[in-house]
Protein backbone atom coordinates (compact mmCIF):
# COMPACT_ATOMS: atom_id res chain seq x y z
CA UNK A 1 0.00 0.00 0.00
CA UNK A 2 2.86 2.42 0.76
CA UNK A 3 4.65 1.69 -2.75
CA UNK A 4 1.10 2.86 -4.42
CA UNK A 5 0.87 5.54 -2.23
CA UNK A 6 4.22 7.14 -3.32
CA UNK A 7 3.70 6.61 -7.32
CA UNK A 8 0.60 8.44 -7.19
CA UNK A 9 1.83 11.11 -5.16
CA UNK A 10 5.07 10.86 -3.65
CA UNK A 11 6.31 13.97 -6.06
CA UNK A 12 3.23 16.27 -3.84
CA UNK A 13 4.18 14.79 -0.88
CA UNK A 14 7.69 15.23 -1.06
CA UNK A 15 7.16 19.03 -1.15
CA UNK A 16 4.44 19.25 1.41
CA UNK A 17 6.87 17.22 3.89
CA UNK A 18 9.95 19.74 3.11
CA UNK A 19 7.75 22.32 3.41
CA UNK A 20 6.18 21.18 6.91
CA UNK A 21 9.74 20.02 8.16
CA UNK A 22 11.11 23.71 7.48
CA UNK A 23 7.89 25.49 9.13
CA UNK A 24 8.48 23.40 12.43
CA UNK A 25 10.02 26.23 14.52
CA UNK A 26 7.47 28.61 13.52
CA UNK A 27 4.71 25.89 14.20
CA UNK A 28 6.45 25.42 17.78
CA UNK A 29 5.52 29.39 17.85
CA UNK A 30 2.05 28.89 16.44
CA UNK A 31 1.43 26.25 19.18
CA UNK A 32 2.86 28.91 21.68
CA UNK A 33 0.44 31.24 20.93
CA UNK A 34 -2.26 28.91 20.83
CA UNK A 35 -1.87 27.84 24.45
CA UNK A 36 -1.48 31.76 25.21
CA UNK A 37 -4.99 32.38 23.59
CA UNK A 38 -6.22 29.23 25.75
CA UNK A 39 -7.17 26.99 22.74
CA UNK A 40 -3.97 24.55 23.94
CA UNK A 41 -4.23 22.74 26.93
CA UNK A 42 -1.90 24.81 29.32
CA UNK A 43 0.34 21.72 30.98
CA UNK A 44 0.31 19.17 27.93
CA UNK A 45 0.62 21.18 24.66
CA UNK A 46 3.85 19.12 23.85
CA UNK A 47 2.17 16.53 22.85
CA UNK A 48 1.00 18.96 20.47
CA UNK A 49 4.57 18.41 19.00
CA UNK A 50 4.59 14.61 19.31
CA UNK A 51 6.59 14.42 23.01
CA UNK A 52 4.85 11.64 25.03
CA UNK A 53 2.97 12.67 28.52
CA UNK A 54 2.62 8.76 29.68
CA UNK A 55 5.17 5.80 29.27
CA UNK A 56 4.48 3.20 26.49
CA UNK A 57 2.90 -0.44 27.19
CA UNK A 58 5.21 -2.87 28.10
CA UNK A 59 6.80 -4.56 25.09
CA UNK A 60 5.15 -7.07 23.16
CA UNK A 61 1.78 -5.18 24.20
CA UNK A 62 0.08 -4.41 20.62
CA UNK A 63 -1.01 -1.04 20.89
CA UNK A 64 -4.04 0.36 18.60
CA UNK A 65 -4.08 3.64 17.88
CA UNK A 66 -7.55 5.57 17.37
CA UNK A 67 -7.02 9.58 15.90
CA UNK A 68 -10.24 12.10 16.07
CA UNK A 69 -10.06 15.79 15.48
CA UNK A 70 -12.60 16.66 18.22
CA UNK A 71 -15.67 16.00 20.30
CA UNK A 72 -17.94 14.65 17.94
CA UNK A 73 -15.35 12.16 16.14
CA UNK A 74 -13.92 11.22 19.68
CA UNK A 75 -17.32 10.49 20.93
CA UNK A 76 -18.44 8.24 18.13
CA UNK A 77 -14.92 6.29 18.90
CA UNK A 78 -15.43 5.68 22.19
CA UNK A 79 -18.20 2.67 22.02
CA UNK A 80 -15.55 1.05 19.52
CA UNK A 81 -12.74 1.62 22.03
CA UNK A 82 -14.81 0.00 24.73
CA UNK A 83 -15.23 -3.14 23.19
CA UNK A 84 -11.67 -3.66 21.99
CA UNK A 85 -11.21 -2.86 26.05
CA UNK A 86 -14.00 -5.47 27.16
CA UNK A 87 -13.11 -7.98 24.76
CA UNK A 88 -9.03 -7.83 24.29
CA UNK A 89 -8.41 -6.07 27.81
CA UNK A 90 -4.38 -7.91 26.75
CA UNK A 91 -4.36 -5.07 24.28
CA UNK A 92 -3.42 -1.26 24.65
CA UNK A 93 -5.52 1.38 22.90
CA UNK A 94 -4.21 5.14 22.55
CA UNK A 95 -6.90 7.72 21.98
CA UNK A 96 -5.46 11.25 20.30
CA UNK A 97 -7.76 14.46 19.42
CA UNK A 98 -6.66 17.49 18.59
CA UNK A 99 -9.16 20.18 20.58
CA UNK A 100 -9.39 21.44 24.35
CA UNK A 101 -13.08 21.04 24.12
CA UNK A 102 -12.87 17.21 23.10
CA UNK A 103 -10.25 16.41 25.65
CA UNK A 104 -11.94 17.71 28.53
CA UNK A 105 -15.28 16.34 28.10
CA UNK A 106 -14.01 12.74 26.77
CA UNK A 107 -11.62 12.28 29.58
CA UNK A 108 -14.38 11.24 31.93
CA UNK A 109 -15.65 8.66 29.37
CA UNK A 110 -12.90 6.50 28.80
CA UNK A 111 -12.25 2.98 30.04
CA UNK A 112 -9.85 2.62 32.55
CA UNK A 113 -6.26 2.53 30.99
CA UNK A 114 -7.20 3.44 27.53
CA UNK A 115 -4.16 6.19 26.87
CA UNK A 116 -5.75 9.83 26.18
CA UNK A 117 -3.55 12.57 24.57
CA UNK A 118 -3.25 14.79 21.86
CA UNK A 119 -2.41 14.15 18.29
CA UNK A 120 0.48 15.66 17.06
CA UNK A 121 0.37 18.65 14.67
CA UNK A 122 1.04 17.39 10.79
CA UNK A 123 4.60 18.24 11.00
CA UNK A 124 6.97 16.06 9.52
CA UNK A 125 9.45 16.53 13.04
CA UNK A 126 6.41 16.17 15.35
CA UNK A 127 4.65 13.27 13.47
CA UNK A 128 7.92 11.33 13.55
CA UNK A 129 8.46 11.58 16.75
CA UNK A 130 5.00 10.23 18.18
CA UNK A 131 5.30 7.38 16.17
CA UNK A 132 8.47 6.99 17.13
CA UNK A 133 7.81 6.87 20.81
CA UNK A 134 4.27 5.45 20.54
CA UNK A 135 5.37 2.68 17.52
CA UNK A 136 1.24 1.73 17.16
CA UNK A 137 0.43 -2.02 15.72
CA UNK A 138 -3.02 0.03 13.69
CA UNK A 139 -4.04 3.05 12.84
CA UNK A 140 -7.78 3.78 12.80
CA UNK A 141 -8.97 7.65 11.30
CA UNK A 142 -12.25 8.57 12.81
CA UNK A 143 -13.94 10.73 9.63
CA UNK A 144 -11.49 12.57 7.47
CA UNK A 145 -8.43 12.93 9.65
CA UNK A 146 -6.25 12.34 6.63
CA UNK A 147 -3.08 14.79 7.28
CA UNK A 148 -0.19 13.30 4.56
CA UNK A 149 2.31 13.16 7.35
CA UNK A 150 0.49 11.55 9.48
CA UNK A 151 -0.54 8.92 6.83
CA UNK A 152 2.73 8.46 4.87
CA UNK A 153 4.66 8.13 7.96
CA UNK A 154 2.54 5.36 9.82
CA UNK A 155 2.46 3.37 6.87
CA UNK A 156 6.31 3.49 6.07
CA UNK A 157 6.67 2.55 10.05
CA UNK A 158 4.93 -0.60 9.42
CA UNK A 159 1.18 0.18 10.96
CA UNK A 160 -1.46 -0.98 9.85
CA UNK A 161 -4.07 1.99 8.19
CA UNK A 162 -7.71 1.45 8.76
CA UNK A 163 -10.25 4.28 7.91
CA UNK A 164 -13.38 4.11 9.96
CA UNK A 165 -16.36 5.70 7.61
CA UNK A 166 -14.03 6.90 4.84
CA UNK A 167 -12.18 5.81 1.94
CA UNK A 168 -8.92 6.01 2.57
CA UNK A 169 -6.95 7.77 -0.41
CA UNK A 170 -7.28 5.62 -3.77
CA UNK A 171 -7.57 2.05 -1.73
CA UNK A 172 -8.93 -0.27 -4.18
CA UNK A 173 -12.65 -0.84 -3.31
CA UNK A 174 -12.01 -4.98 -3.00
CA UNK A 175 -10.10 -4.15 0.59
CA UNK A 176 -12.61 -1.14 1.38
CA UNK A 177 -15.27 -2.75 4.27
CA UNK A 178 -18.51 -0.83 5.25
CA UNK A 179 -19.76 -1.43 8.58
CA UNK A 180 -22.18 0.90 9.11
CA UNK A 181 -21.76 4.64 10.44
CA UNK A 182 -20.37 5.63 13.99
CA UNK A 183 -22.70 8.41 14.17
CA UNK A 184 -25.28 5.70 15.11
CA UNK A 185 -23.43 4.51 17.68
CA UNK A 186 -24.44 6.75 20.47
CA UNK A 187 -27.11 4.40 21.16
CA UNK A 188 -24.31 1.92 23.24
CA UNK A 189 -23.81 4.89 25.56
CA UNK A 190 -24.85 4.33 28.95
CA UNK A 191 -25.85 7.15 31.65
CA UNK A 192 -22.80 7.99 34.34
CA UNK A 193 -24.08 8.87 37.53
CA UNK A 194 -23.38 12.44 37.35
CA UNK A 195 -25.34 12.34 34.30
CA UNK A 196 -28.02 10.95 35.98
CA UNK A 197 -28.09 12.96 38.41
CA UNK A 198 -27.76 16.30 36.43
CA UNK A 199 -31.05 14.79 34.99
CA UNK A 200 -33.17 14.21 37.16
CA UNK A 201 -32.14 18.30 38.68
CA UNK A 202 -33.32 19.33 35.64
CA UNK A 203 -36.70 17.29 35.70
CA UNK A 204 -37.62 18.77 38.90
CA UNK A 205 -36.96 22.62 37.61
CA UNK A 206 -39.35 22.09 34.72
CA UNK A 207 -41.73 20.02 36.25
CA UNK A 208 -45.26 20.58 34.70
CA UNK A 209 -44.41 23.01 31.84
CA UNK A 210 -44.17 22.44 28.29
CA UNK A 211 -40.15 22.49 26.72
CA UNK A 212 -38.42 22.42 23.58
CA UNK A 213 -34.84 22.49 22.69
CA UNK A 214 -33.15 23.87 19.88
CA UNK A 215 -29.56 22.47 19.65
CA UNK A 216 -26.27 23.34 18.17
CA UNK A 217 -27.34 26.91 16.90
CA UNK A 218 -25.08 28.49 14.97
CA UNK A 219 -24.09 32.24 15.06
CA UNK A 220 -27.52 33.96 12.86
CA UNK A 221 -29.70 31.02 13.89
CA UNK A 222 -30.63 32.41 17.63
CA UNK A 223 -32.49 35.36 15.85
CA UNK A 224 -34.70 32.62 14.30
CA UNK A 225 -35.26 30.92 17.55
CA UNK A 226 -35.88 33.88 19.47
CA UNK A 227 -38.77 34.67 17.32
CA UNK A 228 -40.17 31.55 17.85
CA UNK A 229 -40.10 31.67 21.02
CA UNK A 230 -41.77 34.98 21.43
CA UNK A 231 -44.79 33.14 19.61
CA UNK A 232 -44.80 30.07 20.96
CA UNK A 233 -45.07 32.08 24.46
CA UNK A 234 -48.18 34.11 23.60
CA UNK A 235 -49.43 30.57 23.10
CA UNK A 236 -47.95 29.05 26.46
CA UNK A 237 -46.75 31.46 28.79
CA UNK A 238 -45.41 28.88 31.18
CA UNK A 239 -43.13 27.18 28.04
CA UNK A 240 -39.43 27.13 28.42
CA UNK A 241 -37.26 26.89 25.57
CA UNK A 242 -33.76 25.58 25.91
CA UNK A 243 -31.06 26.36 23.83
CA UNK A 244 -27.64 24.81 23.13
CA UNK A 245 -25.09 26.73 20.81
CA UNK A 246 -22.87 25.24 19.09
CA UNK A 247 -20.44 26.78 20.45
CA UNK A 248 -20.41 27.86 23.99
CA UNK A 249 -18.89 31.61 24.14
CA UNK A 250 -21.81 32.07 22.21
CA UNK A 251 -24.35 31.61 24.71
CA UNK A 252 -23.50 34.79 26.78
CA UNK A 253 -24.15 36.49 23.46
CA UNK A 254 -27.46 35.14 23.04
CA UNK A 255 -28.42 35.98 26.89
CA UNK A 256 -27.56 39.75 26.34
CA UNK A 257 -30.13 39.70 22.95
CA UNK A 258 -32.70 37.99 25.10
CA UNK A 259 -32.74 40.10 28.03
CA UNK A 260 -32.51 43.30 25.84
CA UNK A 261 -36.10 41.83 24.52
CA UNK A 262 -37.06 41.69 28.20
CA UNK A 263 -37.32 37.69 27.75
CA UNK A 264 -35.91 36.32 31.06
CA UNK A 265 -32.90 33.79 30.06
CA UNK A 266 -30.57 31.96 32.47
CA UNK A 267 -26.77 30.19 31.86
CA UNK A 268 -26.37 26.93 32.97
CA UNK A 269 -22.40 28.00 33.33
CA UNK A 270 -23.92 30.32 36.35
CA UNK A 271 -25.14 29.08 39.55
CA UNK A 272 -28.60 30.30 38.70
CA UNK A 273 -31.17 27.41 38.48
CA UNK A 274 -34.46 27.44 36.50
CA UNK A 275 -37.17 29.29 37.96
CA UNK A 276 -40.86 29.47 37.21
CA UNK A 277 -39.75 33.19 35.71
CA UNK A 278 -37.20 31.41 33.66
CA UNK A 279 -37.98 31.87 29.45
CA UNK A 280 -34.85 30.79 28.13
CA UNK A 281 -32.46 28.44 29.32
CA UNK A 282 -28.73 28.61 27.83
CA UNK A 283 -26.87 25.36 28.02
CA UNK A 284 -23.24 27.22 27.40
CA UNK A 285 -21.31 23.91 28.45
CA UNK A 286 -20.22 21.12 26.74
CA UNK A 287 -20.83 17.65 26.44
CA UNK A 288 -24.71 17.82 28.39
CA UNK A 289 -26.39 17.02 24.55
CA UNK A 290 -26.96 13.38 25.51
CA UNK A 291 -28.53 14.58 28.68
CA UNK A 292 -30.48 17.30 27.50
CA UNK A 293 -31.92 15.10 24.56
CA UNK A 294 -33.44 12.73 27.55
CA UNK A 295 -35.02 15.66 29.25
CA UNK A 296 -36.78 17.81 26.47
CA UNK A 297 -39.56 15.95 24.22
CA UNK A 298 -39.04 18.11 20.85
CA UNK A 299 -35.26 18.50 19.56
CA UNK A 300 -35.06 21.00 16.85
CA UNK A 301 -31.45 20.62 15.29
CA UNK A 302 -29.33 23.75 14.25
CA UNK A 303 -26.76 24.29 11.87
CA UNK A 304 -29.74 24.27 9.24
CA UNK A 305 -31.51 26.93 8.55
CA UNK A 306 -29.19 29.29 7.17
CA UNK A 307 -28.22 28.76 3.20
CA UNK A 308 -24.00 28.35 4.30
CA UNK A 309 -24.89 25.17 7.00
CA UNK A 310 -24.68 21.73 6.31
CA UNK A 311 -26.81 20.33 9.38
CA UNK A 312 -25.64 18.11 12.42
CA UNK A 313 -26.00 14.70 13.64
CA UNK A 314 -29.73 14.17 14.10
CA UNK A 315 -28.92 10.11 16.31
CA UNK A 316 -28.64 11.16 19.35
CA UNK A 317 -31.55 12.97 19.58
CA UNK A 318 -33.70 10.16 17.82
CA UNK A 319 -32.22 7.69 20.21
CA UNK A 320 -33.99 9.55 23.17
CA UNK A 321 -37.21 9.71 21.70
CA UNK A 322 -36.99 13.64 21.17
CA UNK A 323 -40.04 14.24 18.55
CA UNK A 324 -36.76 15.56 16.28
CA UNK A 325 -36.86 18.37 13.44
CA UNK A 326 -34.72 20.23 11.71
CA UNK A 327 -34.29 23.04 8.47
CA UNK A 328 -33.18 22.78 4.89
CA UNK A 329 -30.09 23.08 4.69
CA UNK A 330 -28.51 19.36 6.10
CA UNK A 331 -25.59 18.41 3.59
CA UNK A 332 -24.46 15.04 3.94
CA UNK A 333 -26.92 14.02 6.75
CA UNK A 334 -29.69 14.53 4.39
CA UNK A 335 -28.87 11.07 4.01
CA UNK A 336 -29.23 9.95 7.28
CA UNK A 337 -33.07 11.59 7.06
CA UNK A 338 -34.04 10.07 4.24
CA UNK A 339 -33.21 6.39 5.66
CA UNK A 340 -35.13 6.93 9.11
CA UNK A 341 -38.05 8.68 7.11
CA UNK A 342 -37.83 5.18 4.68
CA UNK A 343 -38.80 3.25 8.45
CA UNK A 344 -41.11 5.93 9.43
CA UNK A 345 -41.89 8.98 7.56
CA UNK A 346 -42.95 10.79 11.06
CA UNK A 347 -39.41 9.94 12.50
CA UNK A 348 -37.62 13.41 11.35
CA UNK A 349 -39.88 16.78 10.60
CA UNK A 350 -37.55 18.51 8.05
CA UNK A 351 -39.25 21.96 7.57
CA UNK A 352 -38.40 24.72 4.84
CA UNK A 353 -38.01 27.88 7.97
CA UNK A 354 -39.07 29.56 10.31
CA UNK A 355 -42.82 29.76 9.32
CA UNK A 356 -43.07 26.18 8.93
CA UNK A 357 -40.94 25.51 12.13
CA UNK A 358 -43.25 27.70 13.99
CA UNK A 359 -46.45 26.10 12.57
CA UNK A 360 -44.71 22.62 13.30
CA UNK A 361 -44.33 23.32 16.72
CA UNK A 362 -47.30 24.42 17.77
CA UNK A 363 -48.92 21.46 16.84
CA UNK A 364 -46.43 19.59 19.04
CA UNK A 365 -47.26 21.34 22.20
CA UNK A 366 -50.79 21.55 21.41
CA UNK A 367 -51.27 18.17 20.82
CA UNK A 368 -50.19 15.38 22.87
CA UNK A 369 -50.83 12.71 20.46
CA UNK A 370 -48.63 13.79 17.96
CA UNK A 371 -46.49 14.39 19.80
CA UNK A 372 -46.55 10.99 21.29
CA UNK A 373 -46.48 9.48 17.64
CA UNK A 374 -43.52 11.31 16.80
CA UNK A 375 -41.43 10.76 19.62
CA UNK A 376 -42.00 6.95 18.87
CA UNK A 377 -41.30 6.85 15.11
CA UNK A 378 -37.75 8.38 15.76
CA UNK A 379 -36.95 5.74 18.43
CA UNK A 380 -38.10 3.20 15.94
CA UNK A 381 -36.13 4.78 13.09
CA UNK A 382 -32.86 4.95 14.92
CA UNK A 383 -33.48 1.67 15.78
CA UNK A 384 -33.86 0.38 12.77
CA UNK A 385 -31.08 2.29 11.09
CA UNK A 386 -28.60 1.95 13.35
CA UNK A 387 -28.44 -1.78 13.99
CA UNK A 388 -25.25 -2.86 15.72
CA UNK A 389 -22.69 -0.96 14.49
CA UNK A 390 -20.16 -0.98 16.73
CA UNK A 391 -20.22 -4.99 16.66
CA UNK A 392 -19.72 -4.73 12.96
CA UNK A 393 -16.99 -2.28 13.60
CA UNK A 394 -15.21 -5.18 15.98
CA UNK A 395 -15.58 -7.68 13.83
CA UNK A 396 -13.68 -5.53 11.21
CA UNK A 397 -10.90 -4.92 13.72
CA UNK A 398 -10.75 -8.50 15.05
CA UNK A 399 -10.30 -10.14 11.84
CA UNK A 400 -8.53 -8.33 10.08
CA UNK A 401 -6.13 -6.27 12.66
CA UNK A 402 -6.15 -8.48 15.33
CA UNK A 403 -6.04 -11.94 13.41
CA UNK A 404 -2.11 -10.55 12.71
CA UNK A 405 -1.18 -10.62 16.40
CA UNK A 406 1.18 -12.85 15.92
CA UNK A 407 2.79 -10.64 13.89
CA UNK A 408 2.15 -7.98 15.77
CA UNK A 409 3.85 -9.09 18.93
CA UNK A 410 7.16 -10.30 16.56
CA UNK A 411 7.48 -6.76 15.19
CA UNK A 412 7.50 -4.82 19.26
Amino acid sequence: MAERWWSRGGAAYAVYRATSRAASPLVYLFVQWRRLRGLEHPTRWRERLGEPSFPRPAPGTPLLWFHAVSLGEGLSAIPVIKRCVEQRPEIAVLLTVTTVSAFEVIKERLPCGVIFQFAPVDTYDAVNRFLGFWSPDAVFLIESELWPNLIFSSATKGSTMEAIRFQLLSAPPVIINFCGDLKYAVGDFNMSEKELTTLEDLRVDISGRRVWMASSLHCGEEKVFMQIHKALAKIHPALLTIIVPRHVEHGRKIKRELNQQGISAVLRSSVEKISPGTAVYIVDTLGELRTLYRLTPIAVIGGSFLPEMKGHNLSEATAAGCAVLTGPFVGHFSNMIRQMSAVDRLSVWQVNGREELLEALKQLLGDDLALEARRAAAKKAFSAVSGDVVSRVWELISTHILAEQPRLERRN
